[in-house]
């Protein structure tokens, strides 16, 4: 394990990162965050998710017992003309308010965000759908009740059309690396491998992706669907083993070019010190004390 400065490269966004192990040994005196409260209930009568309770727009959700979506009462994109076209819907994972994407029915889940995908790229006016979820006060989550999101946006967005031009130059990137990446795998299954990417800027960030290139989800097999939701079921689990804490993330899909999935994780040292990315991250490049090889680790032996 490199102990020295270095610089990694990250070749689907053509980024680099500043990785500084010797930092891990400093003694912590920044913010210190609340824990979000352990216990809740499994229906919250004041939670806008929960079924039958009312929305903050003033719907009311019906009473359902698995999956539900709908179109999000305040969206930042909506189909009509005149701007973006485009719209945000919300997928609720469960009808339980007491669980999180490591406890639901994830296949479930999968099939949703294949339904739902598959309806919206068929909008000729839609260039990108954006499969993601906040979970955890930490990372803006309005609500614990497990939920994630799906923006579809005219236009690809910044970040995705970065690594469709990596795709472009070398459509086999991934599988060339996931073929050689063994120190770093964090769980993997026949269909599906997930790992600590060598280039991770977040402490614990995690690169999930199909082992067979395809580009959506409507593509996967049965069983390759399966296998997705198996990985990201176990891997939610070991994140919330890591500190026994609901931990938070930020995690997306991104699609058209082979298919894969990220998280971006806050917690650097307990579920109170967090990673913040300020100063020479805003400004210069991104920079992580925690190597790639160790997070791996950490993450295996949760």
């Amino acid at each position: 394990m490199n102990v020295h400065p270095h610089r990694r490269y990250n070749p689907l966004s053509g980024d680099w990162v500043l990785v500084s192990p010797h930092r891990t040994q400093r003694p912590w005196q920044g913010q210190v965050e609340r824990v979000a409260d352990a216990a809740l209930p499994q229906h919250d009568p004041s939670c806008y998710l929960c079924p039958g309770n009312e929305r903050a727009g003033g719907e009311r959700n019906p009473d359902y017992d698995g999956t539900l979506v709908f179109t999000n009462d305040f969206p930042a994109l909506v189909p009509a003309d005149g701007g973006e076209y485009g719209t945000c819907r919300v997928v609720c994972y469960s009808p339980r308010h007491d669980l999180g994407l490591g406890d639901v029915d994830v296949e479930r889940v999968v099939e949703v965000w294949t339904e739902q995908y598959a309806s919206l790229i068929g909008d000729s006016r839609i260039g990108h759908v954006q499969i993601f979820e906040n979970r955890g006060e930490m990372m803006g989550a309005s609500s614990p009740h497990p939920h994630g999101q799906i923006w579809a946006t005219e236009h690809v967005p910044t970040h995705v059309a970065r690594e469709q031009e990596r795709f472009a130059e070398t459509p086999s990137l991934l599988e060339e690396y996931l073929a050689e990446e063994r120190e770093r795998v964090v769980e993997e299954n026949e269909h599906f491998l997930a790992c600590v990417p060598f280039w991770a800027v977040w402490p614990f960030e995690t690169l999930v992706a199909s082992r067979r290139r395809v580009a959506s989800l409507p593509e996967l097999r049965e069983e390759e669907r399966a296998a997705l939701a198996a990985i990201l079921k176990q891997l939610v689990q070991r994140y919330d083993r890591l500190f026994d804490t609901r931990f938070p993330y930020s995690m997306g899909l991104h699609q058209t070019s082979h298919l894969h999935v990220h998280f971006y994780p806050p917690l650097l040292r307990s579920p109170t010190v967090r990673k913040f990315m300020v100063g020479y991250e805003l400004l210069a490049e991104p920079q992580r004390d925690l190597t790639a090889e160790e997070a791996a680790e950490r993450l295996r032996a949760a």
